[in-house]
């Protein structure tokens, strides 16, 4: 083995290197490449010889068996490349664990007695059959020489001296004399990134053993050396059962603890991006390289939070063994066509890790985790798209369309980030590191400036208090505007400009997501003590001002409730700002801006009820009057024709739509049509 193997001894494992084994032998490499079935059972009985000379005196092995796991840097294999050219070959795919099967048993060898003359025998995984002398510890060296899903065939008449006398299959197997050992199986994926677009991910099943079993939950990415092989799934009726199905068998698997963690980045980048940090203008390159075909005074504070997101806050680990999440939430809400969905489709481009999904067509299970149950009648766990996207983000489109029992189920994802599972008897808890971006509409389409924040956002405060950042997105008929807009739009398809202005000092897609990738490995900000104080009495301050406004608008409570998680989501997104710029320790104009990116996301959508002064009792009561005079009772009417009608003789919009409302609520009023019809009915 020529001194390649790190041997664990609590274990009867040892890893082997791939470059070591070429260094002492090159043909026993090229054995272990092309044909690692016929080699590996040869390895392991080898290092189980070598074990047992070396440390017998010392009592440290006395086993009959040890694992060989290899690692080495073999050139990738996607899944979706894997052919018939690759059969019984040896290779390296990465990928993430999507499922997994509870720990079963695995006969290695039987121990079988003929029923009539008592003749005892072992059968092996090749379906070999020992003589009465050899035993199970005999042959136990060579567990990698058997398929996973190989069955036994016993033999039909008896081997001993007299087989007539004993009849056909004579033998019964003895349960307390066989060898078995651990196996799962798992189910591999395609990473999100690297499925093409338009592409399902491919997936395949994988099968570990002994001690790589229970190494890999749902969402873990890793990358395994295996075999790849064909297994027989019964084939058609009468048939020969010629059409197999590949799976891996795993001989050696390492586990990547985070996408920040696997990226690599040489020298040359690395330099590369600690002066791209240094400029001074690094934040102003950053955020026009969000989304650059999307223009508008309106998307600059949007590209700004999103590129928060990107970067994330600092992941903590209090002394309690507490966890406190580095990962922003920002919820956008606003009227269609104002470039949401888009928002959302390049962030999941430029991110390390990004899952898209739509809120419609995507259920409690397919977000968090399930337990389904295979052919065989097993359950196994199942990870959904926040699983998947640990270490990155979920990016969720048209989140009022969920249902409200599914989006209660993504509320312990969002803060606590794991996902706790106990169904079917299996009960676990997986890790959902990921931020979310999530795009909605408000209660009636669009924007009604005629109603408060509050009717406007259908949002439980339980879901909106784990947003950092929530933006209103209004679509303003201005002519200037829309001019401007016009000119953008029509320079992107006919191809003079795909980016505000010249589009001079933006990053491409590789380059940002490869800075993002770099930041977040290299670099953890903290606050100083100067900025907590800061952050403190701005928090204060800020509780206090929504306080007071409540209060004079006569409402229970804000629409989007001011917690202490907001003063966490401030201290997050000036953690981001600092990382941006590779500093360790967060500055004061990094809280300077965390503080106006909330004033104009959360504070102005928790606000825009009260642009309009709130109308008097006696104005309250004068629109009432004009109403009962418009709308005779048992008549139907338009409501915008009402209100068009009320402008027309001096009535303010806000004051005859808070005279309909109270109306509606004393049951004088019916609205239908959605709304759009007013009926009174008293």
């Amino acid at each position: 083995m020529g001194g390649g193997g790190d041997w664990n001894p609590n274990k009867s494992y040892i890893h082997v290197d791939l470059a070591h084994v070429g260094e002492y032998d090159a043909a026993l490499l090229g054995q272990l490449l092309n044909r690692p079935s016929e080699a590996l059972p040869v390895l392991e009985m080898a290092a189980a010889d070598a074990l047992r000379t070396l440390l017998y005196a010392q009592q440290l092995f006395g086993g009959n068996s040890i694992q060989i796991m290899l690692r080495g840097n073999l050139t990738p294999t996607p899944l979706r490349s894997i052919q018939s050219h690759h059969m019984n070959s040896l290779l390296k795919c990465p990928g993430i664990i999507i499922s997994c099967a509870r720990v079963r048993p695995r006969a290695m060898a039987l121990r079988i007695r003929c029923t009539k003359c008592m003749d005892v025998r072992t059968v092996f995984g090749n379906s070999s059959v020992s003589g009465t002398n050899g035993g199970v510890g005999s042959r136990a060296l060579g567990l990698g020489s058997s398929s996973p899903f190989a069955g036994f065939s016993l033999p039909t008449r008896c081997l001993g001296p007299n087989p007539q006398e004993c009849g056909p299959s004579p033998y019964a197997v003895l349960p307390d004399d066989c060898l078995f050992v651990d196996q799962q199986t798992l189910k591999l994926q395609e990473a999100p990134e690297m499925v093409p677009t338009g592409e399902m991910p491919r997936s395949v099943l994988v099968a570990v053993e002994r001690g790589l079993v229970d190494k890999a939950p749902p969402g873990t990415r890793v990358t395994v050396l295996a075999i790849a092989s064909l297994f027989n799934t019964g084939g058609a009726e009468g048939g020969s059962g010629g059409v197999k199905t590949t799976y891996l068998r795993v001989v050696g698997m390492e586990r990547e603890s985070s996408t920040a963690d696997s990226a690599r980045f040489s020298p040359a980048e690395e330099e590369a991006f600690r002066q791209l940090s240094r400029r001074p203008d690094i934040y102003n390159i950053l955020y026009r390289s969000i989304a650059p075909s999307i223009s508008g005074s309106y998307t600059v504070d949007l590209k700004k939070a999103i590129l928060c997101l990107l970067f994330g806050g600092s992941r903590k680990r209090l002394p309690d063994g507490m966890k406190l999440r580095g990962d922003i939430n920002v919820l956008l809400l606003g009227d269609p066509s104002t470039a949401k969905s888009q928002f959302l489709k390049f962030a999941t481009r430029v991110a390390p890790v990004g899952v898209y999904t739509s809120g419609k067509g995507s259920s409690a299970a397919g977000l968090t985790a399930s337990v389904v149950r295979d052919a065989r009648g097993e359950f196994y766990l199942e990870g959904g798209a926040m699983v998947l996207a640990d270490g990155g983000i979920v990016a969720i489109d048209e989140f009022d369309k969920m249902r409200p029992a599914d989006r209660v189920a993504i509320h312990e994802a969002m803060e606590q980030q794991t996902i706790s599972i106990a169904k079917a008897g299996i009960t676990t808890v997986l890790n959902s590191r990921s931020s979310v971006l999530a795009a909605a509409n408000p209660v009636f389409g669009r924007y009604d400036d005629l109603k408060s924040a509050s009717e406007n956002i259908d949002l439980m405060s339980t879901i909106l208090s784990r947003f950092d950042l929530i933006f209103l997105v209004r679509d303003v008929r201005d002519e200037t505007r829309d001019r401007m807009i016009c000119r953008h739009v029509m320079g992107v398809h006919i191809g003079n400009s795909g980016g505000e202005g010249d589009g001079a000092g933006e990053l491409d897609v590789p380059t940002m997501k490869k800075y993002i990738q770099y930041c977040k490995a290299k670099c953890a900000p903290r606050l100083s003590d100067e900025a907590g104080d800061i952050l403190a009495s701005s928090y204060v301050k800020i509780r206090d001002d929504v306080r007071k406004r409540t209060m004079d608008s006569g409402q229970a409570q804000a629409a989007i409730p001011i917690t202490v998680r907001q003063l966490e989501a401030l201290v997050r997104v000036s953690e981001s700002l600092a990382k941006m710029r590779l500093d360790s320790q967060v500055q004061s104009e990094d809280i300077a801006e965390a503080l106006r990116l909330f004033k104009v996301s959360t504070m102005t959508a928790n606000s825009t009820d009260q642009t309009n002064a709130m109308p008097s009792q006696e104005e309250l009561m004068r629109a009432e009057t004009f109403l009962r005079s418009r709308l005779a009772i048992g008549a139907v009417l338009n409501k915008q024709r009402i209100v068009e009608e009320a402008a027309a003789q001096g009535y303010n919009a806000m004051t005859i739509a808070r005279a309909m409302s109270i109306m509606v609520a004393r049951g004088e009023v019916q609205e239908r049509n959605q709304s759009r019809m007013v009926k009174r009915v008293r």
